[in-house]
């Protein structure tokens, strides 16, 4: 008898979800939806765009799912096709890039957020929004998700090194802007 949805590990989510396992591709979905939502919520700036997004991209994933490699990274391929959606969102719109707004900026009081001024995270959040978007999106899979180079060179279709470099140039543009606050 196989395990209950929610028990179910992730390479064995997507294979019941390869099967026509509504439920198990229901599971990844609870998975991943908050992550990949708020990636996208900070490279687009606007939360119906950021849900949009999410939501075309789970569609895509599922109508692709058949094609997805058994034994690779499912997170970084749904993040791939999250960027593929967002940047063909961009060449649609060709809109101007705002700044965060102000409720990003409300965080947890801990040692490391008391340290930081509200003037600082404001700067801070200015900053990564005027990154270029491919630094900004390296950037935040890097900082937010927690990706490997080797992942974020996946979801970016770039070499490693491009994925290193990249998120590298950003640190660098953020510290040149934030080097006064720190």
């Amino acid at each position: 008898m196989a395990p209950p949805v929610a028990l179910m590990d992730e390479p064995g989510l997507v294979r019941s979800a390869q099967t026509g396992d509504r439920q198990a591709f229901a599971a990844l979905v609870g998975r991943y939806w908050s992550r990949l939502w708020r990636w996208l919520y900070h490279l687009t700036h606007d939360a119906h765009a950021a849900e949009d997004l999410a939501q075309e991209s789970f569609l895509r994933a599922l109508s692709a799912l058949g094609g997805f490699e058994a034994g690779t990274n499912f997170r970084a391929w749904l993040f791939r096709i999250a960027h593929n959606q967002w940047a063909n969102q961009q060449r649609q719109r060709k809109k101007v890039r705002q700044a965060f707004p102000s409720d990003l900026l409300d965080v947890a009081a801990g040692p490391a957020d008391l340290a930081m001024t509200r003037e600082a995270l404001a700067q801070l959040a200015r900053a990564v929004g005027r990154l270029p978007s491919d630094y900004r999106a390296a950037f935040l899979l890097r900082a937010q998700e927690e990706l490997s180079f080797r992942e974020i060179a996946e979801v970016l279709d770039v070499t490693e090194e491009t994925a290193r470099w990249r998120v590298c140039k950003a640190r660098q543009k953020l510290m040149e802007v934030m080097g006064e606050h720190l």
